[in-house]
């Protein structure tokens, strides 16, 4: 018979849930429309609604490169770390 392999069954550590509030944040952001709906600061004549939106696309990939650098290093941690 083939030898079946025993994964350790998904934990919640502080590690995963960092992950998860750096994929989370974008969504509650960009969802939280009252929080931008305005015009005033202007940056370089640009309206803060435009601005504000075009700034979370640089922040999402941010915390979307950190969730997956986490993610990759929780992965290794829990497989014995023997590959990088």
């Amino acid at each position: 018979m083939s030898e079946v392999t025993q994964e350790k069954p998904p934990v919640v550590t502080p590690v995963r849930v960092v992950i998860a509030l750096c994929l989370f944040a974008p969504f509650v952001a960009m969802l939280w429309v009252s929080s931008y709906a305005k015009t005033d600061p202007q940056l370089a004549g640009i309206p803060f609604f435009y601005w504000y939106q075009m700034l979370w696309v640089a922040v999402s990939t941010a915390l979307t490169m950190v969730a997956y650098k986490l993610w990759h290093r929780d992965q290794r941690a829990r497989k014995g770390g023997a590959s990088r």
